[in-house]
């Protein structure tokens, strides 16, 4: 396990110096499920994810998009990125009666887009509870996690 890069040597927070870092390809992957109660799920999907507010899907990948291109604005010690790319995949998955979003983010720079590709899928999970939350408020969000990441000094590959 490597050390907090965040802290200094006094423990206070910092921003990590990425002025000296290569500019590469980085790439991160990562994941979210909103759960829905029975019969919410099946409403939703008689009606093709859509509520009166509109379609859950679209509004949640627009959010998610723009909360990807604002991380460093919600994270305090993430850096400001010119995202080159931002995708959002909405799944439903019937045996868990879930939604499942996945954020796959690019960029070429010094830094990598892993808090980007969570903030991403975070904020699109919210976004569909909001656009439901007035049929049922036992919609749960969970599994939020870095599914894999390249470019930069290590990459990773985790759960699905």
């Amino acid at each position: 396990m490597g050390e907090l890069s965040h802290l200094d040597e006094q423990g206070k927070s910092r921003m990590v110096d990425v002025g000296e870092k290569a500019v590469t390809r980085r790439v991160a992957v990562a994941q979210a499920r909103v759960w829905f109660p029975a019969m919410l799920y099946e409403k939703l999907q008689q009606t093709q994810l859509t509520t009166a507010k509109g379609s859950i899907v679209d509004t949640a990948n627009i959010a998610g998009i723009m909360a990807a291109k604002r991380t460093a604005e919600l994270i305090p010690m993430c850096h400001p990125l010119p995202i080159d790319f931002c995708q959002l995949n909405f799944t439903p998955d019937d045996q868990s009666q879930s939604l499942i979003i996945q954020a796959e983010v690019r960029v070429n720079h010094k830094t990598g887009v892993e808090m980007e590709a969570l903030t991403a899928v975070s904020v699109a999970a919210l976004t569909i509870y909001d656009m439901c939350k007035a049929l049922s408020h036992d919609i749960r969000i969970y599994d939020v996690q870095l599914l894999k990441k390249s470019g930069g000094k290590s990459d990773f590959k985790g759960g699905s």
